[in-house]
């Protein structure tokens, strides 16, 4: 059993490795553009917004809508993904979690404009990557207090990911092994893996619209401390 766990361990590391790196070089290299972005959704959706400001005056049902829809676009994509390299098992296992890892951040980035939080700014770079935890199910609360010192912060947070992210991977991908086989487990555990990371974050997301919805809408309460509906 000795050399079985230690072949795990091994592989465990090197997919942990993998995952930081290609979140790291994501998140150098990937952003999508929020001035464009707000375009297409404007385009594509009517969405009667001018700015992610107005978001918040958009009917929330409307948002969920586009957010499902590119959770599924995405989840597409990937599984296309999976199937052209999987057909490589193990060989290729690794260079699909840098193209998987570019398909999750883009994906988050876009559901965090859809629910109307851009990222110009550290600190709104820093919540995209708290999103971008919740997504992985990652509890990172320890941390937040350093989210304002961002170039430290957004290493540890994709740290934490790639722990929790490689034990699911090595867990779930062993089947992967097998050639040929694995093209078609590769585009159903890409598939999986970007629909459970989407549902995730689009509850982050979803909360958080809510909350600052409620507060540009607030109205002074009674003072019976029942708030009135709006």
């Amino acid at each position: 059993m000795m050399p079985h766990t230690n072949r795990k361990s091994w592989l465990r590391r090197r997919v942990e490795d993998a995952v930081r790196s290609a979140f790291m070089k994501a998140y150098d290299t990937i952003k999508v553009d929020p001035v464009n972005y707000l375009e297409h959704l404007r385009i594509a959706y009517n969405l009667p917004a001018l700015t992610y400001n107005g978001v918040y005056s958009v009917d929330p049902d409307l948002l969920d809508r586009i957010a499902e829809d590119t959770i599924r676009a995405h989840m597409r994509i990937a599984a296309a993904e999976g199937a052209g390299l999987g057909i490589g098992g193990l060989f290729t296992m690794l260079p699909d979690l840098g193209i998987l890892a570019g398909i999750t951040l883009r994906m988050i980035q876009k559901l965090s404009l859809i629910y109307g939080f851009s990222y110009d700014t550290d600190e709104e770079e820093a919540e995209l990557w708290v999103a971008a935890a919740s997504a992985a199910g990652v509890d990172i609360s320890r941390d937040l207090l350093e989210r304002q010192f961002v170039k430290r912060f957004i290493p540890r947070v994709i740290q934490r990911i790639a722990v929790s992210a490689s034990a699911e991977i090595v867990e779930k991908w062993t089947a992967r092994l097998i050639p040929v086989v694995s093209s078609a487990i590769g585009a159903g555990l890409n598939y999986y893996f970007v629909k459970v990371w989407g549902e995730r974050a689009i509850g982050h997301f979803r909360q958080k619209h809510h909350q600052l919805r409620q507060q540009k809408n607030a109205i002074p309460l009674p003072a019976s401390g029942v708030q009135s509906s709006i």
